[in-house]
């Protein structure tokens, strides 16, 4: 079983998402479901049967998250140190071409959110970066072409 790195603020949004599904959508879409059932002919029951998909979505979602939580490997950033780039590392880059500076966490794939500046481990830009330090230049491959960026600090936030 392959293990999912994810941060511990990563696993505690999965675990409080699961407990929202089990605690307040299925027992909501139980009763939706029960009050669809109490209108009588099922087979052309609109409302039923957008109970019944809405009832398999969020049994799908529980075991998808069940399922990663199994997997967990949580890991402490605020414990880790060192110069290279790796899992759990916020890293403020500059591209070459534009000047901009960009400022990223490398965490889990179901924690990516890229506006909130978290980039998924498996993204091009994470792979580039993994291993390198500060002053190392780093190329990616976009939809625009080839981008470079200049790794300025590696923190551990």
């Amino acid at each position: 079983m392959e293990k999912v790195p994810m941060t511990v603020g990563g696993y505690k949004a999965l675990d409080d998402e699961l407990k929202r599904l089990k605690q307040t959508e299925r027992p909501a879409v139980i009763a939706a479901i029960s009050e669809a059932r109490s209108h009588g002919d099922l087979s052309e029951n609109a409302e039923y049967h957008a109970a019944k998909e809405r009832q398999g979505w969020i049994e799908g979602q529980i075991a998808d998250i069940e399922d990663k939580i199994s997997r967990a490997q949580v890991i402490d950033v605020s414990k880790l140190s060192g110069l290279n780039v790796k899992f759990g590392a916020t890293v403020t880059v500059i591209d070459e071409d534009t000047e901009e500076e960009g400022r990223y966490q490398v965490v889990g794939d179901h924690e990516a959110d890229v506006k909130s500046g978290k980039i998924s481990l498996s993204s091009p830009l994470s792979r580039a970066m993994i291993g390198k330090e500060v002053g190392d230049v780093v190329e990616v491959v976009t939809p625009g072409g080839v981008k470079a960026y200049e790794i300025l600090k590696v923190e551990w936030i």
